[in-house]
């Protein structure tokens, strides 16, 4: 496990060596930067006003998300009862249902922190659909004052860097293929390992242990809650939120 976390490691002894003086950038940042960009995908990240609605929610019949918790729907109109939550072994089994944010209220964070979560899709969906890891949330639960950033990926090994404010999403790294993004198998299958660390000066996003791409922090909101993202119609497994220490 050390071994797999040696990038972040890194990540960690350059944040705390750029206090005052900004990040350096990771090399592999620079490398990706550098390369051509590939043609965009659709974004199926995101059910909402200027995101494409590729098929109908399935209503799963559930009870909403755990004790503890708060799942708010992209849509007004959804319910997040028709999202279905199994706890079992300190991990959720999560079928939706509509595209929703799950959260705990005291997962508020600012400066310089870290965020982590497993996420194993189970089952290939009808349509690529995304999940994954949000934070800096604010009035998460009013629809036109709403603020987050999120990082997201799906099962074709791809990954999106967005934010949204109220209705309004922008796009801070398009769909984008990576190796460090698993693929999943025949079956749909695949385990996504996600943490997003921030800096003092630049947001680094990260699968496995391994450095995916990097931000300027001024582009995307830090300050405030953190939870999982997950869009409809998805069969996942899912580990709360974590905050592990390095």
């Amino acid at each position: 496990m050390v071994n797999k976390f040696w990038s972040l490691s890194a990540l960690v002894l350059v944040a705390a060596c750029a206090k005052g003086k900004g990040d350096a950038a990771p090399a592999d940042t620079a490398a990706a930067a550098a390369a051509p960009a590939p043609a965009p995908a659709a974004d199926t990240g995101m059910k909402m006003a200027g995101d494409m609605k590729m098929d109908a929610d399935k209503s799963i019949g559930g009870t909403g998300v755990p004790a503890g918790y708060t799942g708010v729907t992209d849509q007004s109109d959804a319910k997040i009862t028709d999202a279905k939550y199994t706890a079992n072994a300190g991990r959720w089994e999560i079928q939706t249902g509509p595209a929703h944010i799950t959260f705990a209220p005291k997962d508020s964070f600012k400066g310089e922190y870290q965020v982590s979560a497993t996420i194993d899709q189970l089952e290939k969906p009808k349509h690529p659909e995304a999940f994954g890891i949000f934070l800096g949330g604010s009035n998460l639960t009013d629809p036109a004052k709403v603020k987050y950033g999120y990082f997201v990926v799906r099962g074709t090994g791809e990954y999106l860097i967005k934010t949204r404010d109220g209705d309004n999403t922008t796009t801070i790294v398009d769909w984008t293929a990576s190796p460090k993004i698993p693929k999943e198998d025949a079956s749909g299958k695949a385990t996504y390992k996600m943490s997003v660390h921030v800096a003092p000066d630049t947001v680094h996003f990260i699968m496995d242990g391994n450095l995916v791409t990097a931000v300027p922090k001024s582009k995307f909101p830090t300050v405030g809650i953190a939870g999982i993202r997950v869009n409809h119609n998805l069969h996942l497994s899912v580990t709360p939120l974590a905050t592990p220490k390095y």
